[in-house]
């Protein structure tokens, strides 16, 4: 069957993300590491100050695709760090992109960053931070790397609400590929918006400025899972555990901080 592209990437213009409705549709689907990175990214800008020439560290920034449109639309200079991709790759991305003089690629582990102290203006991560900063001590070695009142923003996959000891049925229900959305090895990271800021607030390290959940997480979730689906480039078992859970317990928690002065 012949797939409507055009209908397909009409899907992906959505009136709430005016800044990501500029970009073009296959480019976004080219770059995929997971959800529509630029919808959570211009979702998490909304909360942060971001001006013209500020350093900012893109942390775990897949493809790049969240440090070109920091560039692009703030006129930030952002250090692209991530572990999975190579500098190489997203500098052929980047270069691409026409923002070689405001991105900067870098690979390197989460615990092993090659920032000086205060470096930076401010520190974001977009579906990515839930890998690595559930650990209790994280934030002490993170917030350091952004000057005393800067900012660190996360945006991350999260619940809801708890749903106590049993994981739902609809979470764990395998899809076509024999694989289910709830893989014990990684959802467990998954957490609620009061579950993060308690994890943020007992270090005594940053003051919490925005803890919400991101309005119709899920159904954006869905919509972009949907379009990739058909596309044949998707995770089988997302839309339908999406479709299972209408917002119950699936979407994505942001929150933004300082560090004290």
């Amino acid at each position: 069957m012949d797939i409507d592209r055009q209908q397909l990437y009409g899907r992906l213009v959505l009136e709430d993300y005016p800044r990501s409705a500029k970009y073009d549709a296959q480019w976004m689907i080219d770059n995929q590491m997971g959800p529509n990175v630029l919808w959570l990214t211009e979702g998490l800008s909304k909360f942060m100050t971001l001006k013209p020439g500020m350093r900012v560290l893109d942390m775990g920034c897949g493809k790049a695709a969240s440090s070109i449109f920091l560039a692009r639309e703030y006129s930030t200079r952002v250090w692209a760090n991530d572990l999975w991709i190579s500098a190489d790759e997203n500098w052929t991305r980047i270069r691409e992109a026409g923002v070689e003089d405001l991105v900067y690629p870098m690979h390197a582990e989460a615990r092993a960053l090659p920032y000086a102290e205060g470096f930076f203006d401010a520190l974001v991560s977009m579906d990515s931070y839930h890998y690595y900063g559930t650990d209790d001590l994280y934030l002490k070695y993170f917030s350091r790397l952004v000057k005393p009142g800067g900012q660190i923003g996360i945006i991350v996959p999260g619940l809801m609400r708890e749903f106590g000891r049993e994981v739902p049925e609809h979470l764990t229900r395998k899809g076509p590929s024999g694989n289910s959305f709830w893989d014990a090895s990684e959802c467990f990271s998954i957490h609620t918006a009061d579950w993060w800021r308690r994890h943020w607030q007992q270090t005594g390290l940053v003051d919490i400025e925005t803890v919400t959940t991101l309005k119709d997480g899920w159904k954006l979730w869905l919509t972009w899972a949907e379009v990739l689906d058909e596309l044949g480039t998707g995770f089988d078992d997302e839309a339908p555990a999406l479709r299972g859970d209408k917002g119950r317990y699936l979407g994505f928690v942001l929150m933004v901080a300082r560090r004290r002065k």
